[in-house]
């Protein structure tokens, strides 16, 4: 397999913040974000980003 196939969420770049409106939807809660409208792929919104982080953090 190939670097690419074993990529996670957390691997992918980052997107460039928005300048201003309009933004894209945060795919969970359906708020705007900080990022462009035009982005591509999953956006958050910090609020989500925040739980998610959250939930996937090791607990040990």
């Amino acid at each position: 397999m190939s670097d690419e196939e074993h990529r996670t969420i957390a691997d992918a770049a980052e997107p460039a913040k928005a300048d201003g409106p309009p933004y894209a939807d945060c795919v969970l809660c359906r708020e705007p974000t900080e990022y462009p409208e035009s982005y591509r792929g999953l956006t958050l919104c910090p609020r989500c980003e925040w739980q998610e982080a959250q939930r996937t953090a090791c607990s040990g």
